[in-house]
């Protein structure tokens, strides 16, 4: 009995088939395109959507007696709190050395003639030597000297571990009265407020 035999198939065959395989193959790595830039952009939306969540600020009027404090400055001067009433004071606690963000706030803040009409002593307070945040006041041209704290007064008014660093204020704003009563505070993860804004907050407060 003769053996059967497959025949062969022929060339035309084969590349029919070649072209049928590489066609599904470029089906399926177009497929796999598709589902990785999905997910790529559900990825980065909810990125964008959990830093916008972050930024949001955190604002709060207060009824209460600030709590009182004494620090050196960059000017070698020390500043009390208590020393300042009836004028009122916008304390504005930051994170300081190299965060430029912070440093140029104050320096827009000291463009705004609308705190000194006010009366409003801003007091910056940092958790750094003058060593290690003058640089940074030279660059940006500030000139109001920045009060150095050791972290004492930062806990006191519960601003600590708001910011990026552990430890540490974010960007942050306590107001207080002529009589030296908290009336508000405001942080600001997003590391800005624009100075009239700022000025609008804490003016109404003061009515």
């Amino acid at each position: 009995m003769t053996p059967t035999t497959t025949p062969e198939p022929s060339r035309r065959e084969q590349l029919k088939a070649r072209q049928q395989a590489e066609t599904q193959r470029d089906k399926r790595r177009r497929t796999w395109t598709r589902i990785i830039g999905a997910l790529v952009t559900v990825i980065v939306v909810a990125v964008v959507g959990y830093g916008l969540w972050t930024a949001i600020p955190e604002q709060g009027d207060t009824q209460r007696l600030a709590p009182d404090f004494t620090l050196t400055t960059t000017a070698g001067t020390s500043v009390t709190l208590s020393d300042q009433r009836p004028n009122p004071v916008l304390i504005y606690f930051n994170e300081g050395a190299g965060c430029a963000s912070c440093t140029m706030q104050m320096a827009e803040i000291e463009k705004n003639p609308g705190f000194a009409e006010a009366g409003i002593e801003v007091l910056p307070i940092v958790m750094n030597s003058a060593d290690q945040i003058l640089p940074d006041l030279q660059q940006f041209g500030v000139t109001t000297p920045y009060l150095l704290d050791d972290g004492t007064v930062s806990k006191a008014y519960d601003v600590l571990d708001k910011g990026m660093h552990p430890g540490m204020p974010g960007h942050g704003f306590v107001l207080i009265d002529g009589d030296g009563v908290q009336r508000w505070n405001g942080n600001y993860p997003s590391m800005w407020l624009d100075p009239q804004e700022l000025l609008n907050e804490v003016t109404t407060r003061l009515r």
